[in-house]
């Protein structure tokens, strides 16, 4: 449903009177989010939980994978990944920009997910979550969950502060991720803070929250 990284608001970025959709926006502008995005990299990006990402080689799933930049650094470390990616504009220039034996690519979205299937030892969310709408989150979780081998870890990256005019996101705390997590037989591993946006925004800042699925 959504994608990659961090959420740019390109300068050039139209502000319609009302939001658009959120697919549209990311075809629109898949060119300069491509730029965006691999400005800046995964391990700054997701550095606060790379400890809790289990050992590769394992199955990955990136969620929202946008241009590929988590997908493709997933990769690199011995992770066999599915990049997950609904909009086609995004999915051609990630395949352009990272072509990968260890990476393949899928059109799917949340919260039905119906593509995939587990189980998977790492399912990521990058800047995905905030784009959806609240009733669709308990069913996006159960779904996640479904997903998850016994150990398997979900990261969820949330962009918080403010959202932009110029497409649907909602301001979701850790709290409510980590309650719907626990709700779908998720555990907490982490919640991690941080008030510095990797694209230099000063009304953005970011929280990660690691659940993990209890082994049987």
């Amino acid at each position: 449903m959504v994608m990659s990284g961090e959420s740019p608001d390109p300068d050039t970025a139209d502000r319609p009177g009302e939001l658009p959709a959120v697919q549209p926006y990311y075809a629109h502008h898949a060119g300069l989010l491509a730029e965006r995005y691999e400005s800046v990299s995964f391990e700054a990006v997701h550095g606060d939980v790379l400890d809790l990402l289990p050992p590769p080689p394992a199955g990955a799933a990136d969620i929202g994978a946008g241009t590929g930049r988590d997908a493709a650094a997933l990769a690199r470390l011995g992770y066999d990944v599915l990049a997950v990616e609904p909009v086609p504009e995004l999915r051609q220039v990630a395949q352009r920009l990272h072509p990968s034996p260890a990476l393949s690519w899928t059109d799917d979205s949340l919260p039905e997910l119906r593509s995939l299937s587990g189980p998977l030892d790492l399912i990521l969310l990058s800047a995905v979550w905030m784009h959806l709408a609240p009733a669709d989150r308990g069913p996006a979780m159960r779904r996640l969950a479904e997903l998850l081998a016994p150990s398997g870890v979900l990261v969820i990256s949330l962009r918080r502060g403010e959202p932009p005019t110029d497409r649907v996101m909602w301001d979701v705390p850790a709290e409510e991720v980590v309650r719907l997590g626990e709700r779908a037989g998720l555990h907490i591993a982490r919640v991690a803070e941080n008030e510095k946006d990797s694209l230099g925004r000063d009304a953005v800042r970011w929280q990660s929250v690691v659940l993990r699925r209890e082994a049987e």
